[in-house]
């Protein structure tokens, strides 16, 4: 016997190679849909592919790669700014101490409305009830207001209330600006008693940053890291400079967004709002509408100048007003920005703070308006039109010089004649007073911020895909989108994509995450450019795109993302020969020139995307003006705005009096933890399984786990017996009895991630394995079983060595009373248990053009599927697959079956954020 074994190793998966045949090929007959085929070519020369040398750069990269991302995970080295800088300068009473000096509180908590449930009510009207007439209806109701004890008996009553009773948030106040021969209004706050709202907010006490830091990720200080606006040069600098004249100075970074925004559908009525928020307050919370982080501080003017017949002079106009409406906001900063004012934060500790402009938020028509530059070219620094397609950092580096634009500026008042000549040799408008000519230590053109909203998505990967479906033709392209298997993570486009219109940020964000699979293993373009080079354009503006969103950047991965979109320049030339570009001169293409920059000045990009202020209009705009009667609508628009911030301060007041019992918000200690780097993720199955007595029967014909009985009778014999040969094995395996006939049976797996701010739990990932059923129209719902990524015992949060791809068929628990049947010696067995048909494990690197990793369904010699039964623990996430479609999808492959239909696949990186950051 010992002999015997002697031969035998022990059973493993590695054991089975991967095959590359897949379903679709050209040796098989497969009847194509009408029309898919690639664009006609223009004449031009092939390219070829990359083949050992292009290897290694891969393998160089993913190195690379490697390294940089497990520096995101380390915990920084911080080094504080030195001396007094961020210091408090005294205490005073605390916020809610103040607010309740205002109001008559005796003891009651919800003064001045009587009681908890006059509260509540008023809490709703104001903040989730209906209009105010059907409020009014509602109280005229016979008894009601005196059954519940209310203070007030119509919507005008309770304004009332709220206008002069509960203590009040920064007014808006009405100007008048006379342009040309037309009156308009600006309605605007005192941006000091805003900034004083947002710093003194008792929420924002415990988080709130008040002097710089640079973080390191190594003792030796090499390697900087960025991720919240502090840790950003742009703060460090402004720092030693206010040091210099005011020592002991705490700065607020005032960051501000405008962007106007339509109000109707058919009366063409606008709203042009201005945000602004501080910078002291992380961008966890900045980001979140419901933390209230932004305040709205202005309602621009909207005119279109329509009297003014030249085109040229109503645009000139148009800008000076804009400018001159924002200089009247703004003008507070002039002064307090260098001499400092006294504000006092909601646990009472007063600052000597200096309100500086740090930043400013918009898409391309705003900043082209802020910087006084022309439509077509970039905003920020001194780059030709013609030049814009290229790729040039060093030029990006140099930004339009200061010093002269604002000597310029200066000369009207001395020689006006001269003014148009002068800005118009420097590349700027004629804005006489623009409203950051004064402000202390502002640089306009490197306080314009990247825009990953509008600048990517609906830029480049706007162009990419449009570029694409030219080059294949919209039926294949449409052809794939229907094809590809399902996920957590991924929409299946069922009318393809070349029909969109209007495609929205998260349609673009969608698209994204499915774009490669589109161009994946396309013929040859009429037999003369290989196809690599736009499979290689793609992966590098994904790269990018996913790299320019990390939560958090070290110098490392800023040299990623460089390096990514020097990949798409090198291979962009194959669009020119294809005829679908003449040319590359995109402001938005060349902007991204300036990302690396920015965040090593301001932290990442999720401190300033425009997507948070888009959704800003719907509070702020939009639903204001549902509230009004479409008559003088800002006026009523600004009052309807500040009787929900009154209610939502009451509504902290009372929280306070009944949860905090009048203690000052403490800060938490938290564990640091990168900033929006979410790779703690915990399993979650339901309390009570999906169906609680499946079967074995079915759980082979409905689930389609084929060799259920087989695979659990191997981990039975593997738990009880760990080292057991393979003879020895197979011989056990049909021993094995089960002592039961049903089993309890999860359709679904979860992954939830904790909140590092509000400790709440919400979902991140789930994992389908559910067979076909009914729905309530008794329509067909086709079974989904998802693919997912199972450790194996050494596979680590990061990275593909030591984790395995397989389907997951069946979740489920065995019987209480069988354990002791089946495990006699007390071994630890899961409760939860998964059978997984396996894939093939990918090579140690991804394939060279397009960097995924190709996996096969693992089959023995008889074409059967390798299978197993794994602890739910084991596995990591859900993983999407890319098929592999050859020259043309399939027609009877459909979202559904394609994952039995295919037999080769790539694993996708793109699936999630999370996902990139785990799998390179």
């Amino acid at each position: 016997m010992e002999e015997d074994d002697s031969d035998d190793s022990e059973v493993g998966l590695g054991d089975f190679v991967e095959t590359d045949e897949e379903s679709g090929g050209e040796d098989e007959c497969v009847t194509l849909e009408p029309q898919r085929l690639a664009r006609p070519l223009k004449g031009t020369q092939a390219q070829p592919d990359r083949s050992a040398e292009d290897d290694a750069n891969v393998r160089t990269a993913q190195v690379q790669r490697e390294g940089a991302e497990r520096q995101l995970r380390y915990t920084p080295h911080v080094v504080t700014f030195p001396g007094a800088a961020g210091k408090p300068s005294g205490m005073s009473g605390s916020q809610n101490d103040m607010y309740a000096s205002g109001i008559p509180t005796a003891n009651n908590p919800y003064a001045p409305f009587s009681s908890r449930i006059d509260w509540e009510l008023a809490r709703w009207a104001k903040l989730r009830g209906p209009g105010s007439m059907a409020l009014t209806e509602l109280l005229q109701i016979p008894e009601v207001p005196e059954r519940l004890g209310l203070s007030f008996y119509t919507a005008d009553e309770l304004n009332e209330i709220v206008d002069k009773r509960l203590p009040g948030c920064p007014r808006f106040v009405r100007h008048e600006v006379l342009i040309g021969n037309e009156v308009c209004e600006v309605f605007y706050r005192d941006i000091i008693a805003c900034v004083r709202a947002i710093f003194g907010d008792p929420d924002f006490t415990p988080y709130l940053v008040f002097a710089p830091e640079k973080h390191y990720t190594d003792a030796r200080k090499t390697q900087r890291m960025y991720h919240d606006m502090h840790t950003g040069r742009w703060w460090w600098a402004t720092q030693e400079e206010v040091e210099r004249k005011k020592p002991g100075a705490t700065i607020i970074p005032i960051i501000i967004s405008s962007d106007k925004t339509q109000l109707t559908l058919f009366r063409n009525k606008t709203a042009y709002p201005v945000y602004m928020t501080i910078g002291n307050i992380p961008k966890e919370i900045r980001r979140k509408p419901s933390s209230r982080a932004y305040i709205l501080l202005a309602y621009l003017p909207t005119t279109k100048l329509e009297r003014v017949s030249n085109k040229a002079a109503r645009r000139r106009m148009i800008a000076n007003l804009y400018h001159a409406c924002m200089k009247k906001v703004l003008q507070p900063l002039e002064s307090t920005g260098i001499s400092g004012l006294s504000v006092v934060t909601g646990n009472g500790t007063t600052y000597r703070a200096h309100p500086i402009f740090a930043c400013f938020v918009g898409d391309y028509p705003e900043q082209i308006l802020v910087t006084l530059g022309y439509t077509g070219k970039c905003a920020c620094c001194k780059i030709l039109h013609k030049n814009l397609g290229d790729h040039a950092p060093e030029i990006a580096a140099d930004l339009r010089d200061l010093t002269a634009i604002l000597d310029i500026l200066d000369s009207f008042d001395a020689r006006p004649e001269d003014f148009l000549k002068s800005c118009a040799e420097a590349g700027i408008k004629p804005v006489i007073d623009p409203f950051w000519i004064n402000l202390p230590y502002t640089h306009i053109f490197r306080s314009i911020t990247p825009d990953v909203l509008h600048q990517l998505y609906q830029g480049i990967i706007k162009h990419l895909v449009a570029w694409l479906i030219e080059v294949y033709g919209a039926a294949e392209i449409d052809a794939r989108c229907r094809r590809l298997p399902p996920n957590h993570h991924i929409r299946i486009f069922g009318n393809g994509i070349s029909t969109l219109s209007k495609v929205t940020g998260h349609e673009h964000d969608q698209l994204c995450r499915i774009l490669l699979a589109l161009v994946l293993d396309m013929p040859p373009l009429e037999s003369t450019i290989s196809p690599a080079p736009v499979v290689r354009c793609v992966r590098a503006i994904l790269d990018f795109l996913y790299l320019a969103q990390y939560p958090i950047h070290t110098d490392d991965t800023l040299a990623l993302l460089d390096e990514a979109l020097a990949r798409f320049h090198a291979d962009k030339q194959v669009f020119i020969d294809l005829g679908i570009r003449e040319g590359f001169n995109l402001p938005k293409l060349h902007f991204v020139l300036h990302y690396s920059q920015s965040i090593r000045l301001f932290g990442t990009t999720d401190n300033f995307n425009t997507e948070y202020t888009e959704r800003l209009h719907i509070d702020f705009t939009k639903d204001a003006y549902r509230a009004t009667n479409r008559k003088d609508e800002f006026t009523q628009m600004t009052k309807w705005l500040e009787r929900r911030e009154k209610m939502h301060r009451h509504a902290q007041f009372v929280e306070w009096r009944l949860v905090q019992c009048g203690a000052p918000p403490e800060p938490r200690s938290l564990k640091w933890s990168p900033p929006g780097l979410d790779l703690g993720r915990r399993l979650h199955l339901a309390k009570h399984p999906s169906v609680m007595g499946v079967t074995v029967e079915h759980v082979v014909t409905k689930y389609g786990a084929r060799f259920f009985r087989e695979a659990l009778a191997r981990f039975i014999t593997l738990t009880n017996k760990p080292g057991i040969s393979r003879a020895r094995l197979e011989e056990a395996i049909w021993n094995i009895h089960l002592p039961f006939r049903k089993v309890s049976v999860w359709h679904r797996i979860k992954f939830v991630q904790q909140d590092p701010l509000t400790l709440k739990f919400k979902t991140a990932d789930s994992i389908h394995a559910q067979p076909i059923r009914t729905d309530s129209r008794q329509k067909e719902v086709p079974g989904r079983f998802d693919t997912a990524l199972v450790n194996e015992g050494s596979g680590g949060i990061t990275g593909i060595t030591g984790n395995h791809v397989g389907q997951v068929r069946v979740v489920f628990s065995l019987p209480k009373a069988a354990h002791s049947i089946l495990f006699p010696h007390e071994h630890s067995v899961p409760t939860h248990l998964a059978y997984v048909e396996w894939y093939t494990k990918p090579r140690s690197q991804p394939e060279p053009n397009h960097r995924l990793y190709k996996i096969s369904r693992l089959v023995d010699e008889r074409g059967d599927p390798i299978c197993s039964i794994v602890p739910v623990k084991d596995i990591h996430q859900s993983v999407h697959l890319f098929p592999r479609f050859g020259a043309s999808a399939p027609t009877e492959w459909t979202s559904f079956n394609v994952l039995d239909k295919c037999r080769t696949f790539y694993i996708n990186p793109f699936s999630s954020k999370f996902m990139y950051r785990t799998l390179y």
